[in-house]
């Protein structure tokens, strides 16, 4: 998160905040929050979500997004759709009015064509911003291969960027409701730079979402392949549901995160008691929270 889009990452946690409690004070569900939350960060050209995202190797946005029921454990996900501006809409209506629970790519566009969600064009999801970051970014590697070349140091074609001060910026939000229910969502644009096809941890259960009342609501962000690796959504699950606090199953994924496979990212996680963690090992991340009692925001930084 560069220096200078930090108040701009703040207003777009505080407006998803804003429209999820606006649903939740009004009687309305956790996974109704959750979805409305994402939409409005889906629709912020701050974050890596819908509008906006980092284009993949070939100039193309490709969305992933999950959103699931604590409840029910039903779910819905996407991934690798280009042409739709909400994906977590996409999402909610698989997890709503389907059997299944994913849809990848051109199925799942015509899911959602089917079932009430628009389709855009690609053209449409792609900013100016992005396409200058990624020319700068395939000019870096073609220079650097140029300049070590028989190395074995350089990405292979196609790799991505890892490094922590890279902002990742997949969005996630989870919920209570007054039912006692809780719900959770992530939805992102992936990395930049990344092979086509390439599908992250955000849109997969356990991985970037999971959720269930008899343990928690989990969402994280940050570099996926890792993250995959530990199914670390339904890892800390796991862990709150052992009887650790959100709080410190969020701290416990993040070090488990960085020493096990050296990956990097931060989570957020509320259980149905209405405690909740947020932490992570990167150099900051923007986060808001509101409960009966209060309302929070800022960027949080890592723990000693």
């Amino acid at each position: 998160m560069p220096d200078d889009a930090v108040d701009a990452h703040i207003r777009g946690v505080r407006a998803a905040l804003a429209a999820g409690w606006r649903v939740l004070s009004s009687g309305g569900t956790a996974l109704d929050a959750v979805e409305e939350a994402i939409v409005i960060m889906e629709d912020d050209e701050t974050f890596d979500a819908g509008r906006g995202s980092f284009l993949n190797r070939d100039g193309k946005v490709q969305l992933d997004a999950l959103i699931m029921d604590g409840g029910t454990l039903r779910a819905g996900g996407v991934g690798c759709v280009e042409r739709l501006r909400n994906p977590v809409r996409a999402a909610r209506k698989i997890l709503s009015e389907s059997p299944h629970v994913y849809f990848v790519g051109e199925g799942a566009e015509r899911f959602a064509a089917e079932h009430g969600v628009p389709l855009c064009g690609n053209s449409e999801l792609v900013i100016d911003r992005e396409v200058q970051r990624l020319k700068e970014y395939q000019a870096k590697v073609t220079s650097a291969r140029a300049e070590n070349a028989g190395e074995l140091t350089l990405p292979a074609p196609g790799s991505e960027m890892f490094a922590p001060e890279i902002s990742h910026d997949t969005v996630g939000a989870v919920a209570l409701d007054a039912d006692g229910n809780i719900a959770a969502s992530t939805s992102t644009g992936g990395t930049l730079n990344k092979a086509p096809g390439r599908l992250g941890d955000s849109s997969l259960i356990g991985c970037g979402c999971y959720a269930d009342n008899q343990s928690a609501a989990v969402s994280t962000t940050g570099w996926g392949e890792p993250i995959m690796k530990l199914v670390l959504a339904k890892w800390t699950a796991d862990r709150a549901a052992s009887g650790g606090a959100p709080a410190l199953a969020a701290e416990e994924a993040m070090t488990h995160l960085k020493n096990r496979v050296n990956g990097h990212g931060g989570i957020i996680v509320l259980n149905a008691r209405g405690e909740f963690g947020i932490a992570h090992n990167t150099p900051r991340m923007a986060w808001a929270a509101q409960t009966v009692q209060r309302e929070d925001a800022g960027v949080k930084f890592p723990s000693p």
